[in-house]
């Protein structure tokens, strides 16, 4: 649910967020802006087909590529889940709230292709994203869920994740009102 917005001057150090097992058929790295097409691919099916995501509008690659360097130059993690060059899905960490005290909090996003979801990608992506957010010092990580929204929620529950709110009605889209949950990690 997060813009992928800067940071300002607030952030902490940074951690490499590289990662491969091989367990498994791909791999997880930094995502560059040369990823900003096949990203902007993955997230605009997600804008086009469903409340999972408030934006509206289509997005091209070079508002990606500039959403991704921003939160690089942050800097905060995005990464990418790839196999021989083809983008499976991304996820980030971007700034909770733009106030310097709330500089240890971020707000986490993950987004698969829609052909990779229930193929064992989500959970390795989005620990991964965990663990370099927890290599910069941060102390929490929340979530927001469109709801309802069952699979990211379990996806949450299982890294540890406990649901701290709940909004009724705060966004419309698709013609129907959406409730926003937030989840949150103490790391």
């Amino acid at each position: 649910m997060s813009d992928g917005s800067g940071h300002g001057g607030c952030a902490g150090g940074a951690g490499n967020g590289n990662s491969r097992t091989d367990a498994m058929d791909f791999s997880i790295r930094h995502a560059t802006v040369d990823d900003a097409e096949q990203v902007a691919a993955i997230y605009n099916y997600y804008i086009a087909n469903t409340v999972i995501t408030f934006e509206i509008e289509p997005v091209d690659a070079g508002e990606i590529a500039d959403r991704i360097d921003a939160t690089n130059a942050i800097p905060l993690p995005w990464l990418v889940a790839e196999r021989q060059a083809k983008v499976l899905g991304y996820a980030y960490a971007s700034k909770w709230k733009g106030r310097c005290a709330y500089r240890f909090a971020v707000e986490s996003t993950i987004y698969l292709d829609i052909e990779q979801t229930g193929k064992g990608i989500g959970l390795p992506l989005y620990s991964a994203l965990i663990d370099a957010i927890r290599a910069q010092s941060m102390r929490s990580v929340i979530g927001g869920i469109s709801l309802p929204n069952d699979a990211s929620v379990r996806l949450h529950e299982r890294l540890g994740f406990q649901k701290v709110g709940h909004f009724e009605r705060v966004g419309f889209k698709l013609d129907r009102w959406v409730d926003v949950g937030y989840w949150q990690l103490q790391l």
